[in-house]
Parts: C-alpha cells; sequence; structure tokens
C-alpha cells in the first residue's frame, strides 16, 4: 500500500469511527427517552405496582407483556444458519425432573436474534446415551419472539438421581447434545456430592479459559454465584481479549439499558464457546448479583440518581433478558421488575440448597455505600439485606432441614472482612459487613434451628476466600457457626496475582480468614458424610487464552464439628 493510500485508509477509518460514535451517542439518548417516556406513560403512583411495572416494560419495548399464542408461525425450514449458536443448557435438577434451556439465535449479536417476530416450534429429545439409541422423552415446544425466542422444558417423570442426555431440533438444524442429571429421591442416603462454584465473568477482562477446564471436571452440578454478565460498554476489539480476528458490533460499545440491550449482551457472552461447552456439560443452579441489572443497586435504588420509576423499567427488562437466556423453571418467570429467584433445592439427604437474591429485597446502602466502619446504620435492625420474607424463609426451611449440610448459594461476602488493622476497621457497605443486624439475625436462626454443617457459597470480590463464620467476629476464640466458601471471578479482574497487595494486612485483621489469593478460576467443594472438600482451582492467565489450571490450595471441614482446616 502506498503512503497515500495508507494516509486515505486512515483518515477513512477515523471517520468511521467518529460516525459509529455520533450513532452511539443519538441510540443512547434515545434509548434513555425511550425509557423515561414509559414512566411518564404510568406514573409513579401506577407503575409501583406489578400490574404497572408489566405494562410500562411492554410501553418501553413495545411488545405485549405476555406470550402472544396468537402470533404467526415461523416455517423453520427457512432458518438458513444455525439457531442454537447460544448453545444448550439445563437447570434446577429435582428427583424425577429437570428444565432444559435453549434460543433461537441464528444472529445471536442482534436483538431479535436473526428471526422474524413469529412463533417457532422446536422439538426435544432426552435420551440415556449421548448417541440417542435409548430415548426416554421426546416433545415439542413453541420459542415465542417476546421472549426473545427462548425455550424452557421442564420434563417430569424421570428416574431420580440419573444421568441424561437432551438435544434440540427445528427445521434442518440440530442443537450441541447436552449433558444432565435429575436429583436423588428426597429419602435418599448418599455419600457423596461434587459442585463446582463460579462467578463473575467480565467479558471485556478476558477469556472464559475457567469454564473450559470446568466443562471436563467431574462435578454433578455448576453454581453461578452472579455477574453472569456486566453492563459496561465492550470495544470493537473485545476489550482485554484484544480480539485481531473479528470486530464486534458498536452497539455493544455502551452501558445496558432496554430489554434489546441486555439480549445482545446475553448473545455476546453465550458466544464464548468455553461458557456453552460448561453449560452443555453440567446442570447449572443459578442466581445473579448487581452487574446483571447495574453495578450496586439496592431493590429500586439505582447507582446514579435517576428516578425510581425509570430505573424499575430497567430492571424489568433485565430480569426478563436473565430469565430468557438461563435455565429456570416457570415460578422464576418475572412479572414486571419482580422475579423470585430464591428458591431451595434437595440432594436427597445429604445436602439441601437454599439459594438467596441479596439485591432485589435489600435497604440501600449504609453510609453512601463507600468502605465505613461499624455504625449505628450497619447495626440497624430496621435494615435488611434479604428482605423480611426471604429472611422467614430460610430460617423456616433450616427448622425443618433434614440434610447433613445446609449449602447457601448466594452473592455477596457474609463473614466480616475488615480493610485494615485498627481498632474500627472500614468494611464494605455493599456485603453483610453492612447489614450487621441482618447478619445476626440469620446466624441465629442457623443455631437456633440445630444447622451443624452450614456451608456458605459466595461470589462478588474476584477473589478467592476460605472463611470460618464466627458467631462473635471480633472473638477468634468464640463459636465457629460454618465455613464460606468464596469462589473468585471467571474473567473480571483481568489475570490477577496469587497474593494480592492487600494479603499480609487481611491476613491480619482477619483471624477467621483461612485463605487468599487472587487468580482467575473457580471453586469444587465435595461433600461426603464425614467431611466436605474445597479445592481451589485458579488459571494463570485470562487476558490470553489456553491458560493451563492448577489447585491453589484445599480446605476440609468435618461434619458436625465446623472450621476449615488445610487439606
Amino acid at each position: 500500500m502506498t503512503l497515500a493510500a495508507h494516509e486515505a485508509a486512515q483518515h477513512a477509518a477515523r471517520n468511521a469511527a467518529q460516525h459509529a460514535a455520533r450513532n452511539t451517542a443519538r441510540n443512547a439518548a434515545r434509548r434513555t427517552e425511550e425509557l423515561r417516556a414509559a414512566a411518564r406513560h404510568l406514573g409513579r403512583r401506577r407503575f409501583l405496582t406489578v400490574t404497572g411495572a408489566a405494562a410500562a416494560l411492554a410501553f418501553a419495548t413495545h411488545l405485549p407483556g405476555t406470550g402472544a399464542a396468537h402470533a404467526a408461525e415461523l416455517d423453520a425450514r427457512r432458518i438458513s444458519d444455525d439457531p442454537f449458536a447460544m448453545g444448550v443448557a439445563s437447570g434446577d435438577p429435582q428427583p424425577g425432573n429437570v428444565v432444559l434451556w435453549t434460543r433461537l439465535a441464528p444472529e445471536p449479536y442482534e436483538a431479535d436474534g436473526g428471526l422474524p417476530a413469529q412463533r417457532v416450534t422446536v422439538e426435544w429429545e432426552l435420551a440415556h446415551d449421548d448417541r440417542f439409541a435409548r430415548i426416554a422423552r421426546r416433545g415439542s415446544v413453541t420459542a415465542h419472539p417476546e421472549f426473545g425466542h427462548s425455550v424452557h422444558v421442564e420434563i417430569d417423570g424421570l428416574d431420580a438421581g440419573r444421568v441424561y442426555y437432551y438435544r434440540f431440533r427445528t427445521g434442518s438444524w440440530v442443537s450441541p447434545v447436552g449433558r444432565t442429571r435429575t436429583a436423588p429421591a428426597r429419602a435418599a442416603e448418599l455419600s457423596a456430592l461434587k459442585l463446582a462454584a463460579v462467578s463473575c465473568q467480565a467479558y471485556h477482562d478476558g477469556w472464559f479459559t475457567a469454564y473450559g477446564h470446568l466443562a471436563q471436571d467431574d462435578v454433578d452440578l455448576v453454581l453461578h454465584l452472579g455477574d453472569y454478565l456486566y453492563e459496561y460498554a465492550v470495544n470493537s476489539v473485545g476489550g482485554a481479549r484484544n480480539y485481531t480476528d473479528r470486530v464486534l458490533p458498536a452497539h455493544f460499545n455502551r452501558e445496558t439499558v432496554t430489554l434489546d440491550d441486555y439480549r445482545m449482551r446475553y448473545g455476546l457472552y453465550k458466544s464464548d464457546p468455553d461458557l456453552r461447552a460448561a453449560h452443555a456439560a453440567h446442570p447449572f443452579l443459578v442466581t445473579w448479583d448487581d452487574h446483571e441489572t447495574e453495578n450496586n443497586y439496592a431493590d429500586d435504588i439505582p447507582e446514579n440518581s435517576v428516578p425510581p420509576e425509570e430505573f424499575l423499567i430497567r430492571r424489568a427488562a433485565s430480569y426478563r433478558a436473565y430469565w430468557e437466556n438461563q435455565p429456570l423453571r416457570s415460578p422464576q418467570q418475572p412479572d414486571g421488575p419482580d422475579m423470585q429467584l430464591y428458591r431451595r433445592l434437595h440432594w436427597g439427604r445429604l445436602a439441601q440448597f437454599d439459594i438467596l437474591d441479596t439485591r432485589q429485597y435489600r435497604s440501600d446502602q449504609a453510609y453512601g455505600d463507600k468502605a465505613h466502619p461499624a455504625g449505628p446504620e450497619t447495626d440497624d435492625p430496621k435494615r435488611s439485606i434479604t428482605g423480611a420474607t426471604q429472611e422467614r424463609w430460610l430460617l423456616d426451611g433450616w427448622r425443618q432441614s433434614q440434610a447433613l449440610w445446609n449449602l447457601v448459594p448466594q452473592q455477596v461476602v457474609v463473614s466480616q472482612r475488615a480493610f485494615d488493622l485498627t481498632d474500627t476497621p472500614k468494611l464494605s457497605m455493599d456485603a453483610w459487613d453492612g447489614y450487621r443486624a441482618s447478619r445476626a439475625r440469620v446466624l441465629d436462626g442457623a443455631r437456633a434451628a440445630g444447622i451443624d454443617n452450614l456451608m456458605v457459597l459466595t461470589g462478588d470480590v474476584h477473589r478467592g476466600y476460605a472463611f470460618d463464620i464466627k458467631q462473635d467476629f471480633d472473638d477468634p476464640d468464640s463459636k465457629t457457626l460454618g465455613a464460606e466458601i468464596v469462589a473468585t471471578s471467571i474473567a473480571s479482574g483481568k489475570d490477577g496475582e496469587e497474593k494480592p497487595a492487600t494479603w499480609d494486612t487481611y491476613m491480619q485483621a482477619n483471624p477467621h480468614l483461612k485463605f487468599f489469593n487472587g487468580r482467575r478460576g473457580y471453586v469444587t467443594v465435595a461433600l461426603g458424610t464425614d467431611s466436605a472438600r474445597a479445592d481451589f482451582k485458579t488459571v494463570s492467565a485470562v487476558t490470553t487464552p489456553g491458560a493451563p489450571i492448577s489447585t491453589a490450595a484445599s480446605f476440609v471441614t468435618e461434619a458436625g464439628n465446623p472450621g476449615l482446616k488445610p487439606a
């Protein structure tokens, strides 16, 4: 290329970039005005009801509020590109029952997935083997456009505690094969369960390498503890992924606000082959944190100063997209800005899972959500991180539990995490440290219910931690009530480091902290009748693909004798 030609190409590229930036700004302004118009259309009083919120979402997205069975049907033979580009998934296994998921999207980077606003018939098969020689069940389901052509198939009448294989078909296209399992019978006496816990997968911070390793790991199920996606802009090279073989569309280079934005962002995330492989290999139990909607929101209070009615339209859009893109059951289908994600599952008599939602019902963060010592706000009994209804549900479930291990998959750190060595150390106001009275009620409830083997599974902080949960965190000699295992991020925080700069301070300031590591990866927990073992698995890098995985540390806690010890 001549110098003149090179300069001309550079000039054209600059013009294209400026044009894209102007379009992005105009589109952002248009989306903001659509949200405000929807809020004005109903007004705050009417909006702050379930019916009003659902109507506002419909107004903002130009979609009906419920499934439109009257929509015309698309002849699936006309679909010219693979509609299963977002993969398959399964989740929430119960005895004799499992939910299967896919979403038809031949163009997953587009809001409509590359399909017209018509319903599509999708066939499904469940088999005892991966070659589908022994079919267990088969049927068909309709993928509706107003739910992003997503499919949720809940299959009853299966054998308990059994592995199955599944796939979908529409037109001439067949999906990848997924592997799932049903939960054992409620009364089953079991000797083992192995799970993995994952969290925080910022696409723009690196590759999902850990998921590729997890897809090959021998686990029974995966717990996703939140921040499945991030609302932040992703540039044309995928941020830290620094693509040289593709250019991402300009509409990803903005914050997610509308239903279209969130749908396209799930399309981007699920384009990652390692994430798709992990979903296909294992059933998932999912819960969200904040970034699936907006950073550090609390109930109807956004991070930034926008009216609650405007924020709740955004929340309704994000909740709807979350349900559309996860293997969740019909009781979790949102109604406007409301979605009951907390729920309970069992694994025989070995384990009970009480999956929490610490975002949707919490009080606003204390002290302006800045790191702050404990004070009247953190200890105010009127403030809650779970909301009163969910708290009662949790404590009632513990009182009725017959499980050996009671696991609580949830979002933010429960254990005290002092940030400095002063007599009144600063604490995180976004974690349970900012809701100390709420935490005390929950831990008192566990003790009163006789929960001897409590294990909390946490995400959020992009670090691997292992904590002893203490009755009094300021007294190292107080009773240990259980263990908290904090899974590091899949990618958020980029490569990280084995020993963060705060390592010495945190280890000294928190005697109940047994492990602290800043690399990316996931954690596995193997439950047995005598003990539980946690293995922290990390990769050396996520800003370059293909890093190997290793075990950074392992801990055990004995049944009936809470307290983590190196394995």
